[in-house]
């Protein structure tokens, strides 16, 4: 089978739907088929297909798009500049795609819901679609929207109907819909109308022994001694809820200081953080290490995994981290709860409620036994839930499911 991966984000990229599309990759590749990657260019000058060194510039697309999308023949685009620039964009992913050719795929596989709206106008009517929906993006802007009531940006507004809207059309646009939890299929069900007939569910798988083999790397940095280490391997960004975490922090520091944390990422809001954390006095105990590409080695040298996001689907940080063997300290957010049992793998509390968390955190490193247990208990969970075969089979499934539809 000839196959197009394609994505409306950017690519390469160090989240979660690169890490996706690049297991299927190599997967798919062994298997002999070919697979393509198609999404926006880390600086979002072009979109391409990665593999191919297929490339198609958006200042050649631009002086198109903008008469075609001009105020006097497309007015409801230039209700906000936010609509404007995501239907801008997506008119160049629609164009780069046709202009690269999408008649000798088998099937093409999207991983958002622009990507799907974008390919399904544009793919011809033989080449199935399965259209894959990693979270949602219409209720992250819309708790981004509710944060920040300075931008303007309310429950009648343009654009906040816009993205539900492209929600709608995007996880609808393909033959099938898949989905990793429960949650996110309830949520296309009751919260954007999507028939539950077309959405199919199975969790992602996690190539184990790659994790292994990059653990056993090992990392420069030294667990402190005398010090249990927290670990918060995300994106520095609202949605992931790291503010929380360091309100909990800021608690926990008051019933004990046997523990360090680090806080391993990058994104917009590390400023913002790193001024908490300082205002707090915490600067001696929260690390911020940036960006790296050694965290299976330093999950290895962690007591306690902390994911207090706002909202996420099926996060591959989890995973990891169960694969590691470490308990888990989550929020109940999305798909969360179907991850981590509370009391058996980790432990669960409510979103944005820091006194938990550090309750929680507390219990884990007061009870070593306790915290143990639940490692092990998390490392039998990983083994038996994230098969990268089961995935695999799944996904052919689906798409030889859709290619008898056509």
């Amino acid at each position: 089978m000839k196959i197009l991966l394609a994505t409306y984000w950017l690519i390469p990229h160090v989240g979660g739907v690169w890490k996706y599309m690049l297991q299927i990759q190599q997967r798919l590749e062994a298997m002999g088929h070919q697979v393509d990657l198609l999404g926006n260019s880390p600086d979002y000058s072009k979109f391409h297909i990665v593999n191919r060194g297929q490339e198609l510039s958006k200042t050649v697309l631009r002086p198109l798009i903008s008469a075609k999308l001009a105020a006097d023949h497309a007015p409801e685009l230039h209700q906000d500049p936010l609509i404007y620039s995501y239907e801008e964009d997506r008119y160049f992913m629609e164009l780069s795609a046709a202009y690269f050719g999408l008649g000798g795929y088998d099937v093409i596989h999207t991983q958002d819901i622009f990507a799907a709206r974008a390919m399904e106008r544009v793919k011809p009517a033989h080449v199935p679609l399965v259209a894959q929906v990693h979270g949602s993006v219409s209720l992250e802007l819309h708790n981004h929207f509710r944060q920040n009531p300075q931008l303007g940006i309310q429950e009648h507004s343009p654009a906040w109907k816009y993205f539900k809207s492209i929600e709608y059309h995007g996880a609808s646009s393909g033959q099938l819909t898949i989905t990793s939890t429960q949650w996110q299929k309830n949520t296309l069900v009751h919260g954007f109308g999507i028939s539950e007939h077309r959405i199919e569910v199975f969790p992602y798988g996690l190539e184990s022994e790659l994790f292994w083999q990059n653990a056993q790397k090992g990392t420069d940095v030294q667990k402190p001694p005398g010090k249990k280490v927290i670990i918060v391997p995300a994106r520095l960004a609202s949605v992931k809820g790291i503010d929380v975490l360091i309100s909990a922090l800021g608690m926990l520091k008051y019933m004990r200081d046997d523990w360090v944390c680090w806080i391993v990422g990058e994104g917009e809001k590390r400023e913002e953080l790193q001024q908490q954390t300082a205002g707090l006095s915490l600067q001696n105990d929260v690390v911020f290490m940036g960006e790296r590409h050694d965290v299976p080695a330093l999950l290895m040298q962690s007591d306690i995994f902390v994911h207090s996001c706002i909202q996420d689907n099926q996060p591959f940080s989890v995973m990891e981290a169960q694969i590691a063997g470490l308990p888990a300290c989550v929020s109940n957010a999305g798909g969360l709860p179907e991850m981590v049992e509370h009391g058996v793998t980790g432990l669960v509390s409510p979103v944005r409620d820091p006194l938990t968390l550090a309750r929680h955190l507390h219990l884990l490193l007061e009870n070593d036994q306790f915290r143990l247990m639940l490692g092990r208990n998390a490392a039998n969970f990983a083994r038996e839930h994230w098969s990268m075969d089961q995935m695999i089979e799944k996904l052919m499934n689906a798409y030889a499911k859709v290619g008898a539809r056509i």
